[in-house]
């Protein structure tokens, strides 16, 4: 009996936890998970090839959407142009080079 009420309380613990607010911390990585997924999202393409036509390191962009990283304000605001304006970001980064 003992052991099933500690794993009932542990369940509950559990989802105390899930009902929990988000610190801001974990709500600043979620919309930076979001911004980029967005932004990857209007280009319609893969991680790898978003990372080569738009100057990101892939790991840092996978970081990124999996809200373990969160983009810095610079990077936020490339990444609402990006989502904006997918291909003169592109044709500017070309010239560029």
């Amino acid at each position: 009996m003992t052991v099933k009420r500690s794993n009932i309380s542990a369940s509950n613990s559990e989802s105390d936890d899930f009902d929990r607010p988000f610190t801001d911390d974990e709500f600043e990585r979620g919309l930076g998970a979001a911004l980029a997924r967005r932004a990857r999202t209007a280009t319609g393409l893969s991680q790898s090839a978003f990372a080569d036509r738009y100057g990101v390191p892939a790991t840092t962009l996978r970081d990124w959407e999996q809200g373990r990283r969160t983009p810095d304000s610079a990077s936020q605001s490339y990444l609402r142009v990006i989502a904006q304006m997918p291909d003169a970001v592109a044709d500017a980064l070309h010239h560029a080079a």
